[in-house]
């Protein structure tokens, strides 16, 4: 078999193709999770302690003055930029959130299901049922 057909053969599967949708979807629902935190979520919990701009929280390490800018403080040294840490931190734990929810509600959906109906014997295992019980008589 040539390279070129094993990778179609490959390429073409269900599981590979699902992958793909789902990493595609995926990165999308991401970015929407990263702009509810970022523009949503985040500004409301500034708001909330008192008008604080999680992006530009850091702690200085190589001493640099006080009220500089993240992306200033960063030229000047090295910094502790622990602001944009929680921020992902609360999107992932919202991600993780929506994701269980969402795995939570395809089990019920399966278990709601009606099962599928027994497969119809064939007719060599009803044959063989007969001649076993007519030798039985």
């Amino acid at each position: 078999m040539s390279m070129t057909s094993e990778f179609k053969e490959f390429a073409l599967k269900g599981n590979v193709m699902d992958l793909a949708v789902g990493v595609i979807i995926g990165g999308a629902f991401g970015k929407i999770i990263d702009s509810m935190v970022g523009d949503i979520i985040m500004p409301i919990i500034g708001k909330i302690i008192g008008n604080v701009d999680f992006s530009n929280m850091y702690v200085a390490l190589s001493g640099q003055a006080a009220g500089l800018s993240l992306a200033d403080a960063k030229k000047a040294g090295s910094v502790l930029a622990y602001g944009n840490f929680l921020t992902i931190s609360i999107n992932f734990l919202i991600l993780a959130f929506v994701i269980f929810q969402m795995v939570k509600m395809m089990n019920r959906m399966k278990k709601a299901e009606p099962p599928a109906a027994p497969a119809p014997t064939p007719e060599d295992v009803v044959l063989l049922r007969e001649i076993r019980d007519a030798l039985k008589k």
